[in-house]
């Protein structure tokens, strides 16, 4: 298993479900602003265009479930090498422990379990597996444990002292992030209110005074004026999500 977690490959199941989905409210919204199933049904073609977006939000998620359950994983390790084990050893333990919290298929005991039966079976060394999950998981904070790791096992260090100064760093870190997030719900959540209140007015206005926005259904001023009303919806939300897009 050589999973990239800078990418994420979206099954045939995951795909057409998306796709479905996204061709639905492309085509609602459309419908909305065009009154023209024929548009609608055209436009509706670019949820293939929001693929890879939602791939990388898809990407991004599990690099920050990998982050949390790394955490985790340190302190298992720390409290095995304190209690003499070896590192191979003490990854096969924080495998074991790891299932007792998390479910097998999510990506820290996938990992475990790969380790483990590669240096059982295949006699790979926990460096090469270590410094591979570095690489692949394009996160700093397990780059670093890595580095620091590589170094302690060449020059001798305290390597229990090493894995729990990292946790309690790794700790830190994730408690600045959850506050973080919390400042900036409320601006998330204005964010999104925002985005949805000129689709509300539209769609309100469309069943409870149709005759009030005929003009911009029958016109090519209308159209024009409709059309860049839904450019603006787009822009801000996309606007919206890159100034919340906070990383620490």
């Amino acid at each position: 298993m050589e999973t990239d977690y800078a990418t994420y490959e979206l099954s045939k199941p995951e795909k057409r479900k998306f796709l479905i989905l996204m061709y639905a409210f492309i085509f609602a919204i459309c419908l909305l602003f065009y009154h023209s199933i024929i548009l609608s049904a055209v436009c509706g073609i670019m949820s293939v265009f929001c693929v890879d977006r939602y791939a990388a939000a898809l990407a991004e998620k599990r690099r920050t479930l990998l982050s949390h359950q790394f955490k985790d994983l340190l302190y298992s390790l720390s409290a095995s090498i304190a209690t003499g084990r070896q590192m191979e050893e003490s990854i096969a333990e924080a495998y074991e422990n790891m299932r007792l919290i998390y479910a097998d298929d999510t990506p820290m005991v996938k990992e475990l379990g790969y380790m483990v039966r590669a240096m059982r079976h295949n006699h790979e060394s926990e460096e090469e597996l270590l410094v591979s999950l570095a690489k692949r998981s394009h996160i700093e904070d397990i780059k670093n444990f890595v580095d620091v790791y590589l170094a302690c096992r060449t020059t001798g260090g305290d390597l229990e002292k090493v894995i729990s100064d990292s946790g309690e760093i790794l700790m830190d870190k994730m408690d600045i992030e959850r506050e973080i997030k919390t400042l900036t719900s409320q601006k998330q959540f204005e964010g999104k209110i925002i985005t949805v209140m000129p689709l509300a007015v539209v769609f309100f206005l469309n069943v409870f005074s149709p005759d009030y926005l005929q003009p911009m259904y029958t016109t090519i001023v209308g159209r024009i004026v409709m059309t860049l009303s839904l450019a603006g919806i787009v822009a801000a939300y996309l606007i919206t999500e890159r100034l919340m897009k906070i990383e620490v």
